[in-house]
């Protein structure tokens, strides 16, 4: 049976019990027309879930009753904080729905060189809250039990800074290996099955509509991202990373 799926201020649960107030109230009851006695799945982001029978219903607030707590199962181990650079119209906004699905972890907006934006002061906090939205109602919709992370948006310089920190960074980049034989490209299998230990946390740099540039990737390389190759045909900015990213995750054992 298929319950909807609603993440939760942890503080809403009071023992066995839970009260839902704000807007979700309005979802439960006129848009959904759950009555009581439906059952949903309310998530903390704790990586717990909650069967919950709902109850007493009004205008301001949901009562339900906490049936059963378990750990959710659905997030990857493998986790990868995508460093997408800004793309064109709702392009960007396809990326984070699409890859919060798949099951990346983390998000973080660059400004690259071939950016439509140059400046970090172009983003508005209007748009960081529909970008929020459209995570939630992702992972919602596709029963990760922990919400994505909307990070701060960064410079390229910046962001390859941060990633050195901890982690494999990876850089798809449709020059990789250009004008070189085949056995000497660094694909992206060839990547993961050549580091050890097994990384299970992974930095993925996507550029913007006509990709990095080499001196960004240049740059990169001094903090340690490795150019990838992700084969012979060239994909779309807003598609790389997703392709990216099942890949990764297929290759790790995370989609089994």
């Amino acid at each position: 049976m298929h319950l909807h799926r609603f993440f939760i201020p942890p503080e809403w649960l009071q023992g066995e019990g839970v009260e839902i107030t704000g807007p979700l109230t309005h979802q439960v009851r006129n848009v959904l027309r759950l009555k009581p006695g439906d059952r949903v799945i309310l998530l903390d982001n704790s990586g717990w879930e909650y069967q919950v029978e709902l109850g007493e219903m009004s205008r301001e607030r949901v009562v339900g009753q906490i049936l059963q707590k378990s750990l959710a199962e659905s997030e990857p181990r493998t986790k990868i904080t995508l460093y997408q650079s800004f793309l064109r119209g709702r392009a960007f906004e396809s990326v984070l729905q699409k890859c919060t699905e798949v099951g990346v972890v983390a998000f973080v907006p660059v400004v690259a060189a071939r950016c439509i934006i140059s400046s970090l002061e172009d983003i508005g906090e209007k748009k960081v809250e529909r970008w929020r939205r459209i995570i939630l109602e992702a992972a919602e919709q596709s029963r990760r039990g922990r919400l994505p992370v909307l990070r701060s948006a960064l410079l390229l310089r910046q962001a390859w800074q941060e990633a050195s920190r901890g982690g494999l960074t990876i850089v798809p980049w449709e020059e990789a290996g250009s004008g070189m034989p085949a056995p000497k490209k660094n694909s992206l299998r060839s990547v993961l099955r050549g580091t050890q230990p097994i990384p299970f946390s992974i930095n993925l740099f996507i550029g913007p509509e006509g990709g990095f540039t080499p001196q960004e990737v240049e740059q990169g390389q001094r903090y340690g991202g490795i150019p990838v190759t992700l084969g012979p045909r060239i994909l779309r900015a807003e598609t790389a990373g997703l392709v990216a990213a099942a890949a990764i995750l297929y290759e790790l054992g995370d989609m089994e």
